[in-house]
C-alpha cells in the first residue's frame, strides 16, 4: 500500500521548503556557495543575537528544564502585556498571551482553533505565505486581497469589502509588511478595520517587523486603533532581535473577549497539545522587551541595514526593465520586471534557473500569492558590496534569459 501526502499539502507555496530550496540545498552540499538571498534569518549574514539575551538564556539554562503553563512563562507575558501598554493597547490581559516556538507556530495555532472547513481568511497578495498555508491546511480557504503596488503596496480597501462573504472570519494584516516593505499609515489601517467591523471579523496583525524601520516611517499597533474589535497581534523574536533559531513568538488577545470566550478556549486547548514552547528561549522575552528601543536598533543611519536597502534599492532600479518600491521596512525587497522586455512566463522557473547558473536564490512572486510571475521577492540582509554585487549578476543574467 502507498501513502501519499495530504491533498491540503498542495496549498502550501514554494516559498516554504519545496524544489527551489532543495536544490539550493543540493548545490551546497556539492560545495558550491549560494548567495542566499532568499531567507529572512540575520544570523547567517552576521547579525548577532543581543548579547544580554543569550546572557539571559544562559544563566536561566537550569530553571529551564521545566514545563511552563501551555500560554508560556508569566514573566514574559507579562513584559507583552506591559509592551502593549506602552504602544497605546490598553486591554491586554496577561490571560489572553500566548507565547510560542516563534510567530508562525502561533499564526497556525490560531487557524486551528477558529476555522471550520470552507471558512474564509483575507490575506494581502502579497503575502508571507505561512498565513496562506495555515489557513488552508486547517480547512479554511485564503481569500488574497490585493495591495497596490502604485500606491506604495498599500492595501486596496474597496478590493477587501468586495470579498468579504458569509464564511469570512477574519482579516489578515501584515505590518511592516513581507514582501513590500510597506508600512502603513493610520487611515490605511482605519479603513480595514472599519471593514472588520462592518462584518465582524477578527483582525490578526502580522508585526513582527514592527522595529526594523527606514528614514521617519512610524508603524501603528494595529489593535491601538482598533479598542472594540477582538484583534490578534503576533510578533517575536527572529528578525529585530536577531533571535530566529530561538524560536519565540507571542500572540497577545485584545478588545472585547466574551463573544470569543469558546475560540480562547480552543486556542488554549490548542497550546496544550504542544504542551508549551520551548522554555529557555521565553527566559529572553522579557528582556528583549523591557530594553530601551535603541539598543537593538539595526537600522540607524550608522547601521548595516540601512546602507543595504539604500545600495539595493538603487541597484534593482538601475537594471533596465526593473522597478521597486523604495522598502519602508523590514528585510526584503520586491521589485517588478517588465514582461514586455524579458520574456518570463513562470517565475519558479526563473529562479530556479538564476540558482542554477549564477548560484543565487530568490523567492518567486507568486510563492507569496502574487497572481503575475513579475515580481521576484530579494532579501536585503547580505552585507552592501556583496548585496549589490548579486543584484549585477541578476541584471546581467535577465539581460540574456530566454524561457
Amino acid at each position: 500500500m502507498k501513502f501519499a501526502q495530504s491533498s491540503r499539502l498542495s496549498s502550501l507555496s514554494h516559498e516554504t521548503p519545496g524544489p527551489i530550496a532543495e536544490e539550493a540545498a543540493r548545490l551546497e552540499a556539492a560545495g558550491h556557495r549560494v548567495m542566499r538571498l532568499d531567507t529572512g534569518d540575520p544570523h547567517p549574514f552576521g547579525f548577532e543575537p543581543p548579547a544580554a539575551l543569550v546572557q539571559e538564556i544562559a544563566t536561566c539554562l537550569s530553571a529551564s528544564a521545566g514545563y511552563t503553563s501551555p500560554k508560556g512563562l508569566l514573566s514574559a507575558r507579562h513584559a507583552v502585556t506591559h509592551y502593549y501598554s506602552r504602544r497605546g493597547v490598553a486591554d491586554v490581559d496577561v490571560d489572553n498571551v500566548y507565547l510560542g516556538n516563534g510567530a508562525s507556530e502561533l499564526i497556525t495555532m490560531a487557524m486551528t482553533a477558529l476555522l471550520e472547513d470552507r471558512d474564509e481568511v483575507l490575506v494581502p497578495a502579497p503575502d508571507f505565505p505561512v498565513w496562506t498555508a495555515a489557513v488552508n491546511v486547517n480547512g479554511g480557504r485564503a481569500v488574497h486581497y490585493r495591495c497596490d503596488e502604485s500606491s506604495d503596496w498599500y492595501p486596496d480597501a474597496a478590493d477587501i469589502a468586495a470579498k468579504v462573504t458569509a464564511r469570512t472570519r477574519a482579516i489578515v494584516i501584515i505590518n511592516p509588511n513581507n514582501p513590500t516593505g510597506a508600512v502603513y499609515p493610520p487611515e490605511v489601517l482605519t479603513a480595514i478595520l472599519d471593514i472588520a467591523r462592518e462584518h465582524n471579523l477578527i483582525v490578526c496583525s502580522d508585526e513582527i517587523y514592527d522595529r526594523i524601520l527606514y528614514d521617519d516611517a512610524e508603524h501603528i499597533t494595529t489593535a491601538s486603533l482598533a479598542p472594540d474589535l477582538l484583534c490578534l497581534t503576533f510578533n517575536g523574536l527572529s528578525k529585530a532581535y536577531r533571535c530566529a533559531g530561538f524560536r519565540a513568538g507571542w500572540l497577545a488577545v485584545s478588545g472585547p473577549t466574551d463573544h470569543a470566550a469558546s475560540y480562547l478556549g480552543g486556542l488554549t486547548t490548542v497550546a496544550g497539545l504542544r504542551r508549551c514552547a520551548n522554555v529557555p528561549a521565553q527566559q529572553a522575552i522579557r528582556i528583549a522587551l523591557e530594553a530601551d528601543p535603541t539598543t537593538f536598533d539595526l537600522t540607524l543611519p550608522t547601521g548595516r541595514l540601512q546602507e543595504q536597502r539604500d545600495r539595493a534599492w538603487a541597484g534593482l532600479n538601475a537594471i533596465p526593465g526593473v522597478s521597486c518600491v523604495k522598502p519602508k521596512a523590514a528585510l526584503y525587497a520586491f521589485p517588478k520586471i517588465d514582461l514586455r522586455r524579458y520574456p518570463i512566463r513562470d517565475d519558479e522557473q526563473f529562479v530556479l534557473d538564476l540558482l542554477l547558473q549564477e548560484k543565487i536564490h530568490i523567492v518567486p512572486g507568486t510563492s507569496l500569492s502574487w497572481p503575475e510571475p513579475d515580481h521576484v521577492r530579494i532579501v536585503m540582509l547580505p552585507r552592501a558590496h556583496e548585496l549589490e554585487s548579486a543584484i549585477e549578476r541578476i541584471g546581467q543574467f535577465l539581460a540574456t534569459y530566454r524561457q
